[in-house]
């Protein structure tokens, strides 16, 4: 072989042998799409009918693909939920507005975004016959109950109290509201040792149908057309910056699973509670599937104007700090939108 051809076999070797060592190195260091965990929290409640009809039909494993791994956490309070994520032990959620309202504000608007709505609705305020309350005033010197100090509920009834002239005892007035866990809520109500709770789905119904309470007042009332966020769908702002298209893929099977809910009321209802079921080993009665289904709407609309109320209302109760939160970062409704056109729907906005 002459010299010239021995050289330029040699240096096509070399060359072959370092874009074979880039090519193993690139290999090394690009993340493995095999390996995505795409992490979903939500609650055995009512009001995540979404999230539970969603994985219990594999609807979002299916649309995240075979490239990622849905792996699912349950919780039973939104300030948990929010814990996690600052903890990015999670990356998705479906919660209330005001636990998502505070991890916006406590973050300075870096580690959530919400996506979408997921339910309208579904939280009354429901009253002991034997308490005698039927007009506002007759709440001063009752006891009353919440979920949560700070959650969606408990703004809803201090902001009502206040709204009718009322104080709560913890600001020297004659109402006293008492933060409890929905099932303490049930048997404090049985008991008779609280006149009354605001409390989200199934929970009202059960104060109804077991405990013998009366509705009081349905929030429903309260909002213009009857709407107002319960549940939506937020993401960790690090995951929507890192997996857009995973971020897609999973509202598109969010959006068809509030068609399918829609579409399907009965067969909906019977995958909500047989999930129910298997989280919490105890499945809910089907006349209290039946009418707490009648008081909330499954929607992707994030009625973002109801959440800016609710945030005006925490703010004024002294739960966001000293000055108004800046709320114009929070949501991120571009990709819902962008699927909602695919689908010859009308887009959703944030004020």
């Amino acid at each position: 072989m002459k010299p010239l051809a021995r050289w330029s076999l040699s240096r096509l070797l070399l060359l072959s042998l370092l874009a074979a060592g880039c090519a193993a190195s690139a290999a090394a260091t690009a993340p493995d799409q095999s390996a995505v965990t795409v992490r979903l929290g939500y609650f055995p409640n009512l009001t995540h009918a979404v999230g539970l009809v969603g994985v219990a039909r594999g609807a979002f494993q299916a649309a995240l693909g075979p490239g990622a791994t849905l792996e699912v956490k349950t919780f039973n309070a939104g300030p948990s939920v929010i814990e996690a994520m600052f903890a990015g032990e999670i990356d998705l959620s479906y919660i209330g507005p005001n636990p998502a309202i505070n991890g916006y504000v406590k973050s300075k608007g870096e580690a959530l975004r919400i996506l979408a709505g997921a339910t309208s609705a579904g939280a009354l305020f429901i009253v002991r016959p034997e308490a005698g309350i039927r007009v506002p005033e007759d709440l001063a010197g009752k006891k009353l109950a919440t979920p949560q100090l700070g959650n969606t509920q408990d703004v809803a009834l201090r902001s009502y109290l206040k709204a009718h002239g009322l104080e709560t005892a913890d600001k020297g007035g004659a109402v006293e509201i008492i933060p409890t866990q929905n099932p303490d809520i049930l048997s404090l109500f049985k008991q008779g040792q609280i006149d009354g709770a605001w409390v989200p789905e199934p929970w009202a119904t059960r104060l109804i149908q077991e405990a013998g309470g009366q509705v009081f007042l349905d929030e429903r009332t309260l909002w213009p057309g009857g709407q107002f966020v319960t549940t939506h769908l937020i993401v960790s702002k690090k995951f929507l910056d890192e997996h857009p298209d995973l971020v897609q893929a999973f509202l598109r099977a969010h959006v068809e699973t509030v068609q399918f809910i829609n579409a399907n009321p009965d067969d909906a209802r019977q995958i909500v509670n047989a999930e129910i079921e298997r989280i919490t080993a105890r499945a809910l009665p089907q006349a209290v599937i039946d009418q707490a289904f009648t008081h909330l709407e499954i929607t992707y609309d994030p009625i973002a104007s109801s959440l800016f109320k609710s945030a005006e209302d925490a703010f004024s109760l002294g739960f966001l700090g000293e000055t108004p939160p800046d709320l114009s970062g929070l949501y991120a409704l571009e990709p819902l939108n962008a699927i909602l056109a695919e689908k010859g729907l009308a887009p959703v906005a944030a004020p």
